[in-house]
């Protein structure tokens, strides 16, 4: 038997290594066990048990002593705790309760207790060859009927070592042993990968473009993990996913309600779809962080009065829209309350689509009720059609470009054979089968009590770090007759507990209070943390594991302080330290605490935020902190300390009011002059030029505009730029400004090619 496909069982028990006769008729269970091949191991108390739960998903079979730690009533409940714990993680997994028949377990165990036994073992009694064998085929039907079905009938098919006829023409890997190179990139990968790289003619495994066989029942099985009706995997990500759904729903000419903190891909769906955007704009606070699209801006009187102030719309098949996109959550991690937004937009249009790519994990924990696109009970025939597209990959467990798309049929049901032919436009006759495979394994990992458990944890991290992080502060700033510094969260300064309507500082609450109780993250009206203004209460929640650390330097009112840290500076210093956020503002940095997130991660990060703080505080040289910048530019930054290009970089933003014309930017939509699908087609026949941003005063955008950050459009393709010294390309001036003056830090403006510090964009020719 291969390694990989031995059986494991664990024993928690104290008993087999004493020389007593339960000892010794443990021990020889236990040998009886691995003459049958099956690995064991050992944990002799509950603690230790505790300590081995990472190891738990290797676990076939678990073996529990009744007496561990001795026969008392409160050892008995020790034990049962222990048992509770272990299904709380696996629902499946069977347990065997060894005991003795003059102390039979279960006239002692409470009921709750024997219905999560799956087998009593009498060590006295039965012989040890009978015990193992018991044990050995217990562990053998968990293991078969723990794969999920994709997943499972590809691993079959892969030890059956047929001859391959078909493409890949790499055929299980053996022509890349056909030369150096290719040996060291088989060598690299293992043999599995490649014998399960097939191809569609491969009928046993179904097909993804007809949903047929394997690859059908893992969708069936998704969408009933995921709460849908019907679910599609998509191979190559959820770019691809919300194209696929435009394309189910939306045609030539017709108007879609667009949230403007939207994906690049929408934007390409609704060029690819000749379709018309009507703009629901979100709110923004003093961080430059982007908050939910108010509940006014969704209302029909609201998006009709859009529709008729849009030029393009004027001409569109219909005045009604016939879909929409919100971004669910926020970048930043601001969740709506999924069931307003619903009765809100239903209103108005037949199908409403989530785009959760960084949320696909909210069904599976209670702290998200009512705050994702499938939710349980959620269904309504009269209501509009729901789609969810998730980005798997991204915060489940899943191989880049793994995506969902998930349905809930209402008012206008979606008939899937005129779906699915979208489907097919956007989907490959070779996928790549271990993207399908880690698609089917994701809905198995996140199906019963798995999920609640594996998000829980990441929970829990996320409000120790936070915890932790708010306490350093609290600590550090009310040391006497000291003034000093530490990196502020963006998270609730106090938190209510909702049984004894106590106020507790944030750094003081409890785990459990924090983790159950999601009143604790909504942004509630007036309060200055979140900093958006207007917001009905219960209607947006901060994610608990979208974790914020702010930088000194920007005020209450939004005001950039006397002193500050821009956050460019602390991000290329944790990237030298091999910590790479997942995205930046201009005083604040976003870290994701997905389910891979450990102790040692976040306690290494902290660390690393002490490091900078003390080089900081001591005015450490430049070279010593970023030796490759003062190299690379020694005229630029030679001699200059840590301390001394923060300042110089925070005057800088203070003195050109950056992030006061960000606000302004976009705080006004730009004029949209053609279409998407216009702008494209002039960018395609050259009907352009490339022009620096000091000429685009008042010029039709050919390509989207995107700053990062924030990431969204500050010009979208067709819309004009406004004025010369208008916000959007005084904004778009700054960034260059910027870049000149720092180089090193430069900006990431999708859109904008930059030549020789200068930024030049895609404008379209106008007869003048």
């Amino acid at each position: 038997m291969k390694n990989e496909e031995s059986l494991t069982v664990a024993i928690i028990d104290d008993a087999h290594k004493t020389d007593s006769p339960q000892g010794r008729a443990i021990l020889r269970i236990i040998n009886g066990l691995k003459e049958y091949g099956i690995r064991v191991g050992e944990a002799a108390s509950p603690e230790d048990a505790r300590a081995a739960y990472a190891a738990l998903p290797e676990v076939d079979c678990i073996l529990i002593n009744w007496n561990l730690g001795g026969d008392t009533h409160e050892k008995h409940l020790v034990t049962e705790k222990l048992i509770d714990e272990i299904r709380e993680r696996n629902e499946k997994i069977p347990i065997f309760l060894m005991g003795e028949p003059t102390n039979a377990p279960q006239t002692s165990l409470h009921l709750k207790t024997v219905r999560e036994i799956n087998e009593y073992i009498w060590v006295m009694e039965d012989t040890p060859e009978f015990i193992a064998g018991r044990i050995t085929a217990a562990a053998k039907r968990y293991r078969e009927n723990l794969l999920p079905p994709f997943f499972g009938e590809l691993v079959k098919f892969s030890k059956d070592f047929e001859y391959s006829w078909h493409t890949p023409g790499h055929a299980g890997g053996t022509a890349f042993r056909k030369s150096p190179a290719g040996r060291a990139f088989f060598n690299f990968f293992g043999e599995q990968l490649f014998r399960s790289d097939l191809s569609i003619s491969v009928g046993e495994l179904g097909s993804l473009l007809d949903h047929s066989g394997p690859v059908g029942e893992a969708e069936k099985y998704a969408a009933k993990v995921f709460g849908a009706d019907m679910t599609y995997f998509v191979t190559n990500g959820t770019s691809t996913a919300n194209k696929i759904v435009f394309f189910g729903r939306v045609s030539k000419d017709e108007i879609v309600l667009v949230d403007r903190n939207c994906h690049k891909s929408a934007e390409h769906a609704l060029t690819m779809t000749h379709s018309v955007a009507v703009y629901m704009i979100p709110t923004r606070n003093r961080y430059g962080i982007i908050g939910p699209i108010p509940p006014e801006e969704m209302t029909q009187k609201a998006l009709k009065a859009k529709i008729a102030a849009c030029p393009l719309a004027k001409t569109a098949r219909s005045q009604k829209p016939v879909h929409a996109i919100i971004t669910n959550s926020t970048y930043d991690g601001l969740c709506y309350h999924a069931k307003q937004v619903e009765e809100n937009l239903g209103k108005s249009v037949d199908s409403i689509h989530f785009d959760e790519a960084w949320y696909g994990y909210a069904r599976f924990n209670p702290i998200y009720k009512d705050r994702f696109a499938m939710r349980d009970g959620a269904r309504n025939e009269k209501g509009p059609t729901i789609f969810a597209t998730q980005s798997t990959h991204k915060l489940l467990a899943a191989l880049s470009q793994a995506s969902m798309v998930h349905v809930r049929n209402g008012r206008i049901p979606i008939e899937h054979g005129r779906f699915n032919e979208g489907f097919m436009m956007h989907s490959s006759t070779s996928p790549l089968y271990t993207i399908i495979a880690s698609l089917d394994v994701a809905s198995k990992m996140m199906d019963g009590v798995s999920g609640k458990m594996l998000t829980t944890e990441s929970i829990e991290e996320a409000i120790r770090f936070r915890r932790t992080m708010a306490r350093i502060k609290h600590e550090i700033e009310t040391v006497k007759g000291k003034k000093d510094w530490w990196f502020p969260m963006w998270q609730p300064d106090t938190v209510t507990d909702p049984k004894t309507r106590k106020k507790t500082a944030f750094q003081d609450a409890s785990l459990d209070t924090l983790r159950d109780n999601p009143s604790c993250w909504v942004l509630h009206p007036n309060e200055i943390w979140h900093g958006f203004n207007g917001l009905p209460d219960n209607y947006c929640m901060l994610d608990p594991i979208k974790v914020t650390v702010l930088m000194p330097g920007v005020n209450n009112d939004g005001t950039l302080a006397s002193w500050g840290i821009p956050a460019a500076l602390m991000v290329k210093f944790l990237d030298t330290r091999g910590i790479i956020n997942e995205k930046s503002g201009d005083y604040s940095i976003l870290f994701l605490f997905s389910m891979g997130i450990t102790k040692g991660k976040w306690g290494t990060l902290i660390t690393e935020l002490f490091e900078f703080k003390r080089l900081y505080d001591e005015n450490t040289p430049l070279e010593e902190v970023f030796p490759d910048l003062t190299t690379g530019h020694p005229e630029r930054y030679g001699g200059m300390t840590l301390k001394g290009l923060a300042d110089e970089m925070h005057q800088f933003k203070k003195g050109h009011k950056m992030c006061d014309i960000l606000q302004k930017a976009y705080a006004v939509l730009p004029e949209p002059a053609i279409t998407y699908a216009e702008a494209f087609e002039k960018l395609v026949h050259n009907e352009v030029e490339h022009i620096p941003i000091e000429k685009a005063g008042n010029r039709i955008v050919a390509t989207g505009i995107f700053p990062y950050p924030p990431g969204i459009p500050i010009l979208a393709p067709g819309e004009r730029c406004g004025k010369q010294n208008g916000p959007v390309l005084q904004y778009l001036k700054t960034l260059q400004d910027f870049d000149r003056h720092f180089p090193g830090f430069e900006h990431d403006t999708h859109g904008i090619e930059c030549v020789n510090g200068e930024y030049r964009m895609y404008c379209i020719k106008e007869k003048r």
